[in-house]
């Protein structure tokens, strides 16, 4: 029992008072917060903009180092038509995730129908456009052309400005 008199503990506005425990005027400083959420508003902003600066970077520094296709390339395209062209696109790929059960096909047979397919095209021997005098050979012929003949020589790269 204590033998200090009730009326002690209370200051005189009629607040309970206690000389060992302190209490907070605010226990939340909301212009702390406030100030917090600015500086993260501003921080993403300027994130942001500088990923859009990276990337553009990027893309341009992707677009000048990309090497031009061959002449033999550009020849091919430009004497294709439009349907052949489409065709290059790969719009039509049936994309398919192999091995999964309920699939029909076994990845391994697709594989090597793949390799016996990229074999009989490597082997092939044909006109590609005989106008523009584009042959296809096999190439393990082509291979002891090079071999014997040597790489064409190639024209200095132009400058870009």
């Amino acid at each position: 029992m204590s033998t200090e008199p009730h009326g002690k503990a209370q200051a005189p506005n009629g607040e309970p008072h206690n000389a060992d425990v302190t209490f907070e005027p605010v226990d939340v400083q909301v212009s702390t917060i406030y100030w917090y959420l600015v500086s993260l508003g501003v921080a993403v902003a300027i994130s942001l903009f500088a990923c859009v600066y990276i990337f553009r970077f990027t893309a341009n520094l992707a677009k000048e180092s990309d090497t031009p296709p061959t002449a033999a390339m550009q020849q091919m395209t430009e004497a294709m038509s439009q349907d052949k062209k489409d065709e290059m696109q790969y719009k039509d790929i049936d994309i398919r995730l192999q091995g999964v059960p309920g699939h029909p096909n076994d990845g391994q047979e697709d594989l090597r129908q793949k390799i016996a397919a990229d074999k009989a095209a490597n082997e092939t021997l044909g006109w590609i456009d005989q106008t523009n005098g584009i042959a296809q050979i096999p190439v393990s012929e082509a291979m002891k052309i090079i071999a014997e003949r040597g790489l064409p020589a190639m024209p200095p790269a132009e400058k870009k400005k």
